[in-house]
């Protein structure tokens, strides 16, 4: 069985080596008809909206999704099936315990199952039922959860009927692949819109993210009676792409408030409890029984690193059922205002999803982001930058931090250690912008704003939108919009920071020739988002720009050489004219 495994991780990209444990290519099984392949029908019909901002359709709170998609995972258990199943027997099965909402399957070092029931009673019906598996030589650790192993009483009498059943990638497209969408497409605007269909998450992935959180909790609750697991960052901030890891914080606070509502007379009752020195103290010492539990007792977790002394701690695993990387911190709520300010971004208007995702696609491809830590710029930096870029078209596309803060009630108020992450919840009070710029043209404007920003003097500030002088003196500085007093990008260095403008300025250059000359779609040659994306084509590019340059510099050497040959007295200043002209 451990040769096994092997084998299949030996199968998996290079991407995912975030830890020791890669995660699998998930792929999908829909069958026409049923939750899967309508919520496939419904995206595709949202994509179609060119540009601007969709105004007609009330839009949701982070919140209310939030609290929607987790309920939703509460009713919903993860199960892992025999190879070989007939969907029709395994559904009729599961609906005695209640009716199902939805369900789909999915590859992830075996075939896994995800049912939604209608109610929670259901769950705990199937539980009821099922036992704890007898080991010949192992022992079982018992834990009551929602993940479940389905095995068949008779597999000989157990015929194939997965001839209805479609699989389809659930990743990324190959490089080739996404090649040959963006070059059949019929415009610009229609390559970045192909690009976001490609790369965000599916409604199943979402789900199953969610699902993933409300596993951890089931362990958490454990210990921590009432406690939340929600998921932040990326998974939830509508700039998730697909195979991004799982990031999720254990929620403390609603512990404490259980209590206020339950005070009568003079009395006060509070929970008897352990005192440690600090919070961090408190946040490592939680951390560190969550880990223990989620290494020892946690069904699928796997490779589970406590890394307690980092700035934010946090318990790094990769949830193996569902090829999830998770890092899982402790009231981590700046974060998650964050996510929610992203979100508002990100819904606002469908032209800012289809901008960050291409940019960040752009990025990667020419190495300037990278998942390994190091001193590239991250995706969370870039996607400030686009904001910010946004925020400064005329019309602005984007409103600033600030003026979301004057929209804010009563009930949007809020401060968090000290800081204030105040801001308009409800995106249907936010007046959409009257710009209507393509996607082609702001693409092209994005590449030739950041190739000629003034780095060295001025920082990024989406709470104002505007350029300022920079605090400090990092090569790269963008404002942390909640704790202002810290730089996003503190981790680029100036050769990273150069590599991004020289590239935004061949980019913008490659974009400024194709208006003159652009390939017809049927040479099948790579054009506008799809040449960017190609190392080869910047390259080339790159060094025309050299070739150009070169017979300007020979012309000065040969006049400076003559100057020279007539003013012998002017030697030393010749030669630092020639130099300065050698290197210009």
């Amino acid at each position: 069985m451990a040769a096994r495994g092997v084998v299949m991780l030996a199968r998996l990209p290079l991407c995912a080596q975030r830890s020791q444990v890669l995660r699998p290519t998930h792929r999908l099984f829909s069958c026409p008809g049923t939750v899967a392949a309508d919520v496939k029908r419904e995206e595709q019909s949202s994509r179609n909206v060119e540009t601007g901002s969709e105004g007609r359709t009330p839009k949701k709170k982070f919140s209310e999704v939030q609290k929607e998609r987790r309920e939703q995972a509460q009713r919903t258990v993860l199960i892992r099936c025999p190879n070989k199943i007939s969907e029709k027997k395994f559904l009729k099965y599961l609906s005695q315990h209640g009716p199902i909402n939805s369900h789909f399957f999915y590859e992830s070092f075996g075939l896994y199952a995800v049912v939604e029931f209608s109610q929670k009673e259901s769950v705990t019906s199937l539980q009821n039922v099922t036992r704890t598996p007898s080991m010949e030589t192992e022992a079982a650790i018992p834990f009551k959860s929602r993940f479940f192993n389905l095995k068949m009483k008779n597999p000989s009498s157990q015929t194939s009927e997965q001839s209805c059943i479609q699989s389809s990638n659930h990743s990324p497209p190959s490089n080739k692949k996404l090649s040959e969408l963006l070059c059949y497409a019929e415009s610009m605007d229609d390559q970045l819109n192909t690009l976001l269909k490609e790369f965000q998450l599916t409604e199943e992935d979402i789900k199953l993210r969610y699902l993933t959180c409300s596993l951890i909790e089931d362990l958490a609750a454990a210990y921590f009676q009432d406690c939340t697991v929600r998921p932040f960052g990326s998974s939830v901030n509508s700039f998730g792409k697909l195979g991004c890891d799982l990031d999720m914080f254990l929620d403390l606070d609603e512990i404490g408030k259980l209590s206020t509502n339950k005070t009568s007379g003079n009395f006060l009752m509070e929970f008897q409890v352990k005192n440690v020195p600090s919070e961090r103290i408190a946040t490592q010492k939680i951390l560190s029984v969550i880990g223990e539990c989620l290494d020892h007792f946690g069904p699928g977790c796997v490779g589970v690193q406590k890394i307690l002394n980092a700035r934010c701690p946090l318990v790094r695993f990769s949830h193996q059922a569902s090829g999830f990387q998770c890092d899982l911190t402790t009231n981590n709520r700046i974060a998650l205002k964050s996510s929610e300010l992203l979100y508002i971004y990100g819904t606002l208007d469908s032209r800012v999803r289809a901008l960050v995702f291409s940019i960040r696609c752009w990025a990667r491809a020419h190495s300037l982001t990278s998942s390994i830590p190091g001193s590239w710029i991250t995706n969370f930096s870039l996607t400030m930058m686009v904001i910010f870029f946004l925020q400064r078209r005329s019309p602005p596309i984007l409103p600033t931090l600030d003026y979301l803060k004057t929209l804010a009630d009563a009930e949007d108020k809020c401060i968090i250690e000290g800081h204030n992450c105040t801001f308009i919840h409800d995106l249907n009070r936010i007046k959409p912008s009257g710009n209507t710029e393509t996607l082609e043209s702001l693409l092209k404007e994005f590449f030739e704003y950041f190739g000629n920003f003034a780095f060295n003097k001025n920082s990024i500030n989406i709470r104002q939108g505007r350029e300022q002088n920079k605090p400090e003196s990092s090569p790269l500085h963008i404002q942390n919009p909640f704790e202002t007093s810290l730089n996003i990008s503190k981790n680029v260095n100036q050769s990273q920071l150069q590599k991004f403008v020289d590239l935004a300025q061949e980019s913008a250059w490659i974009l400024s020739q194709e208006d003159k000359d652009r390939p017809s779609p049927s040479s099948h040659q790579p054009w506008g988002l799809a040449s960017l994306l190609q190392p080869s084509v910047l390259s080339s590019v790159s060094l025309a720009k050299k070739k150009r340059k070169k017979p300007a510099s020979e012309r000065i050497k040969n006049l400076l050489e003559s100057i020279k040959s007539s003013s012998p007295e002017n030697d030393t200043h010749t030669n630092g004219k020639r130099t300065v002209s050698t290197q210009a």
